[in-house]
């Protein structure tokens, strides 16, 4: 059993900054050394656009911002392109010299209400800044096996093969109070990290017939397994976010434990609706998970940790 015990909020936006007035939404951590990290995440502006931000933080105390990004980490792209409505960094991977920092395109549809897919940014100082591959989702794009949107990469580097988890919205359903989107996770493996070869895996499906959409998946390989952590919603009583957990032996079949996650809301609270969107990292011999609360990252950042 994994009893997680909540630390508190780390980080939510005060409104000040003109294009981060609310959301730290899906945190994405980056050990830079000498106890500092950087936790990248979406926040979004008056308009609701969202953009890719960070704070540093040094982990002997997390809760103390050492500093908050300036200017958006990933902006905006251009009019007409997959990001022009919105950017969402979701996983970030260091290669040598560079980091790649993976993330949603998003854009506004008519018929539905956005299409999502991914690209990738690339960093030669140390995450700094970040120059887009391409203007284009370079990385997961509209194609058979995922044709109507992509969410959520998460990427590890083994040796020479490049692995990807990620979130495929498989089909809209009109209902009587709007529309509603089903979504699973799936994999997909690439040499360059780029160019990916998709054939609609499915790791992670629906387990009743109250689930819908199952987000964000975070996975490492420790002891020969890979351990994943997602976001699933809804069952029988509950309707919002909460966290699950699988574990595999190849990466691809995987087995739901979610009943093995010790964590749920708070009586009241920033975290009392919905929990989501987990992030892990391990320091000094501890693990510990950011993650968003209530409205989706609305309410900011929080930390729990493994006892």
């Amino acid at each position: 059993m994994q009893n997680w015990k909540k630390l508190g909020l780390i980080f939510c936006p005060d409104g000040s900054i003109e294009w981060m007035k609310t959301h730290a939404m899906m945190p994405v951590i980056d050990l830079l050394g000498k106890d500092i990290a950087r936790i990248y995440f979406s926040s979004r502006d008056a308009e609701g656009r969202s953009q890719g931000a960070f704070i540093e933080v040094d982990l002997n105390d997390p809760f103390k911002i050492l500093k908050i990004s300036e200017e958006p980490v990933l902006k905006l792209g251009q009019l007409g392109a997959f990001d022009d409505s919105g950017i969402m960094p979701t996983c970030i991977v260091t290669e040598g010299s560079k980091k790649y920092l993976y993330y949603n395109g998003w854009t506004l549809g008519k018929n539905v209400p956005f299409f999502s897919f991914n690209g990738v940014a690339v960093s030669g100082d140390n995450g700094e800044t970040f120059i887009k591959k391409s203007r284009g989702p370079a990385v997961l794009y509209s194609n058979e096996a995922d044709p109507y949107s992509t969410f959520a990469p998460y990427v590890l580097k083994e040796n020479d093969k490049w692995k990807i988890w990620y979130v495929s919205l498989i089909k809209w359903i009109r209902e009587e109070n709007g529309l509603k989107h089903y979504y699973n996770i799936r994999y997909a493996e690439s040499e360059n990290g780029f160019d990916w070869k998709r054939e609609g895996t499915v790791c992670i499906d629906f387990k009743s017939k109250f689930e819908y959409a199952i987000a964000r998946p975070f996975v490492i390989r420790e002891k020969g397994k890979y351990k994943m952590w997602y976001s699933i919603r809804e069952s029988e009583h509950i309707r919002t976010y909460r966290i699950g957990y699988a574990e595999s032996d190849n990466g691809i079949n995987w087995k739901r434990m979610d009943d093995e996650i010790s964590l749920d809301v708070s009586e009241s609270g920033w975290d009392s609706e919905m929990i989501e969107y987990s992030y892990l990292y391990d320091f000094k011999g501890k693990r510990f998970m950011l993650y968003n609360g209530n409205s989706y990252g609305k309410t900011g950042v929080g930390l729990a940790v493994l006892e």
